[in-house]
């Protein structure tokens, strides 16, 4: 399994790492070159959605097809949550007919309320244990 973890760069600054070697920035809104934990959250669910959606796409758009996934969604401050992140998926539809076209948009949902996990954890929610360790002598 993947190792995830963040380490602290700066003020409110973290580097998100995986044992894959990956890494992303993150941090406040103040700060540039980052992404805020909320804005990876955001990028996650897009991410989940696409690559959701890749397979039966490609399939009836062929192997190169665009896509874009916008996602947004203000955070409420007062309950420090999103109350509603909306997505929208960009495609070139216009060499499907109206019946072709009514069947990609009802796979691509599908296949997203599937195996979307990102979404699918957001939609249902979920438990957050969190402790502090003490690592010192």
């Amino acid at each position: 399994m993947t190792q995830l973890w963040v380490e602290r760069t700066g003020t409110r600054r973290y580097t998100g790492r995986s044992s894959r070697g990956a890494q992303v920035l993150v941090g406040s809104e103040d700060v540039d070159g980052v992404f805020t934990p909320g804005e990876l959250l955001k990028i996650a669910l897009a991410a989940c959605s696409g690559m959701a959606s890749d397979q039966p796409l490609a399939r009836r758009l062929g192997d190169d097809y665009q896509a874009v996934v916008r996602v947004s969604g203000a955070a409420d401050r007062e309950q420090e949550r999103y109350p509603l992140l909306e997505e929208t998926l960009e495609l070139d539809l216009s060499g499907l007919d109206d019946a072709e076209r009514a069947r990609v948009l009802t796979v691509v949902q599908r296949a997203v309320d599937q195996v979307c996990t990102v979404g699918r954890t957001l939609k249902s929610g979920t438990k957050v244990a969190f402790e502090v360790v003490n690592v010192g002598s």
